[in-house]
């Protein structure tokens, strides 16, 4: 029996292979290059990224100076802050009336972590007038460590035992701050240092926002400035009757 076409089949096939595995050895080069060049990519946006963290700390500094000239600025904007607010006992609210000062440090290498860093004012639930809560990244195991809190008679029990807006999930804002939560899915953490510290001052503005926007569309409704009664006398000017 003729196997010749089995011979040249099988000729095809080897040669088919060894040429897909000459390619595939010339693609794992090229992943190999990539994956070096996103590695160096990465290190210097960490070094672009510490640079630009130095030149915001003075800002940041005037910013919180101003903020401390703010009736109640931190816990306007925690109450405005859909996800922070869905966590706060109205008890916890009244506390966080004596915040006056939140800092995000981070770690000198910014891959490694960094420290919620809150400050109070003399109040009567507990004698800490700083409180931080850390997330550490730098070893083996992330981790995740708070400042014991020095609480007054019966303030621990009258803000620790609320269950949060959320009723079932058992989480409140307070309890937050005191567990040791898992660094890599604490939610919490994510939203003020990556949403509320770089603008805290748009959750501060929020309702006067929603209510200018509003404002701005039923002048739009109604035809401009009509219904003030007001005019524009065409350089741009606008004025009343």
């Amino acid at each position: 029996m003729n196997n010749e076409p089995d011979v040249k089949r099988a000729k095809i096939e080897n040669s088919e292979k060894a040429n897909d595995d000459k390619q595939a050895k010339y693609l794992d080069n090229v992943q190999s290059a990539l994956d070096n060049l996103n590695e160096i990519a990465s290190e210097e946006i960490l070094k672009v990224e510490q640079k630009y963290n130095q030149q915001r700390k003075p800002y940041f500094e005037q910013r919180s100076e101003l903020i401390k000239k703010i009736t109640n600025f931190w816990v306007t904007v925690f109450i405005n802050h859909p996800q922070i607010s869905s966590i706060m006992e109205e008890e916890e609210e009244e506390c966080l009336h004596y915040l006056t000062k939140l800092e995000i440090e981070e770690f000198e290498d910014i891959k490694a972590g960094y420290k919620i860093k809150f400050t109070f004012d003399v109040n009567p639930y507990f004698e800490n007038t700083e409180i931080f809560k850390e997330y550490n990244w730098s070893g083996a195991d992330p981790r995740c460590s708070s400042t014991p809190i020095q609480w007054k008679p019966g303030k621990q029990k009258q803000l620790m035992n609320g269950a949060g807006k959320n009723g079932g999930e058992n989480r409140s804002f307070f309890k937050w701050l005191c567990e040791e939560s898992d660094p890599m899915s604490d939610d919490i953490a994510e939203v003020i240092k990556d949403d509320i510290w770089p603008n805290p001052l748009q959750y501060y503005l929020a309702p006067e926002v929603e209510a200018a926007d509003e404002e701005g569309c039923e002048e739009d409704d109604d035809g401009g400035l009509a219904e003030y009664g007001g005019y524009e006398d065409g350089n741009g000017n606008f004025g009343g009757e």
